[in-house]
């Protein structure tokens, strides 16, 4: 599936992954391909990206990698997935 996350900034990640979990309002919830459409409201945590990415080195400096899984610190945002297609608006 794909997945882009944008901030206020920048658009910090445009690619391929296998699989995202995030801090959804009312818990950790993980969107893998071929999930239901779904729009959902974020809170403060981390987004854990698994997949084999690429992230340009201007923006490394916003994302760490943990074995194989990449993560994202988010203080809050907003997801929507459609059509293999996630959008990841953060803070």
């Amino acid at each position: 599936m794909h997945l882009e996350i944008v901030s206020p900034v920048a658009k910090l990640f445009s690619g391929e992954v296998e699989s995202i979990t995030l801090p959804g309002a009312l818990g950790s919830f993980q969107i893998l391909n071929n999930h239901a459409p779904i729009v959902s409201t974020l809170k403060e945590g981390q987004v854990i990206i698994q997949g084999k990415i690429n992230i340009t080195e201007a923006m490394k400096k916003h994302f760490t990698q943990t074995g194989d899984k990449i993560l994202f610190s988010i203080k809050s945002g907003v997801v929507e997935m459609r059509d293999n297609k996630v959008i990841l608006l953060s803070d």
